[in-house]
């Protein structure tokens, strides 16, 4: 006898009917599995001494592929990021021309930004040995200068605000 046990249907977060593939900026993050304090440490206390992020050994790892990702792609870059002790915020841009041949699927899941994503992720969780992330990520679609410089803002006072962060674990 073969019970059969149907999974929960896991709801898409992503905006539909948007072209993950169009030009743009997004507002990217990433946790970690169970939300583990395992990327930095967050190092000050804010009073006398502004809080700076140290990064782990696996800190490290995100880092350099980080970096290897947002040189090896001349349509996508990476514009800003921080790797906080249990998630990763980044905005990435995707600028190509109209000729680039890439397909305009409107489908989100065959697109730029979830491929991106996941060949980071696959990157880091081969060279750390384990799988390091949660399933998913959130995204934003960043709409204007305006909310682009508010994100911005964001992730350079992050670590000042840890405390306070819905990632934040003691």
């Amino acid at each position: 006898m073969v019970i059969k046990m149907e999974l929960p249907k896991r709801k898409s977060v992503r905006l539909k009917g948007f072209d993950y593939n169009s030009n743009g900026a997004y507002f990217i993050t990433i946790c970690t599995h169970k939300r583990k304090c395992i990327l930095s440490n967050i190092v000050g206390d804010g009073v006398y001494d502004i809080p700076q992020i140290h990064l782990s050994e696996y800190g490290k790892i995100l880092n350099k592929y980080i970096q290897i990702m947002n040189s090896k792609y001349e349509n996508v870059s990476i514009d800003k990021y921080i790797i906080m002790p249990n998630h990763i915020h980044l905005i990435i841009k995707i600028t190509r021309s109209s000729e680039s041949g890439l397909s305009q699927a409107p489908n989100p899941t065959n697109s730029i930004i979830p491929k991106f994503i996941s060949l980071f992720k696959r990157y880091c969780n081969r060279e750390i040995g384990q799988n390091m992330f949660q399933r998913s990520f959130h995204d934003h679609i960043i709409r204007d200068e305006k909310d682009y410089l508010k994100i911005w803002n964001y992730i350079d006072t992050n670590p000042q605000k840890w405390k306070k962060d819905m990632f934040y674990i003691e």
